[in-house]
C-alpha cells in the first residue's frame, strides 16, 4: 500500500507548484509593477546600448565595439530574465487558468 502525502492529491503538477510562489496582494502587486519598470528600462536601454556600439547599424564589422555591444545584449537578457522570474508570483487566491475548468460562453 502507498502512502500519499496532501501535496500528492492536488490537480497541479509537482513542477508547476515548485515554480509559483504565494505572496500577500500588496506584495505581489509592488514586485508585478517594480520588476515589469525594471524589465522594460533595461530591455529599452540594452537596445540603446547596442545602437551605441553598432553606429545605428550602419558601422562596418570592423567598426562595431564589441564590449559596448555585448552589455546591450546583456542588459536586454537581463531584462526579460527579469520579467520572466517575476511571473511566478501570485497573489494569494489567485489560480492558473490553464488549471480552471473549460466555462462556455453564454453570447450565443
Amino acid at each position: 500500500m502507498t502512502d500519499t502525502t496532501d501535496t500528492d492529491r492536488t490537480d497541479e503538477p509537482q513542477g508547476a507548484q515548485a515554480r509559483s510562489v504565494v505572496v500577500p496582494t500588496a506584495v505581489y502587486k509592488r514586485v508585478t509593477v517594480f520588476s515589469t519598470l525594471f524589465a522594460v528600462f533595461a530591455v529599452v536601454g540594452g537596445f540603446l546600448v547596442l545602437d551605441v556600439a553598432t553606429d545605428r547599424a550602419t558601422a562596418e564589422l570592423s567598426e562595431i565595439d564589441p564590449l559596448i555591444a555585448l552589455a546591450g545584449l546583456g542588459l536586454i537578457a537581463l531584462g526579460a530574465v527579469t520579467y520572466a522570474f517575476s511571473t511566478r508570483f501570485q497573489a494569494e487566491g489567485m489560480g492558473n487558468a490553464k488549471d480552471e475548468t473549460d466555462e462556455s460562453s453564454n453570447n450565443g
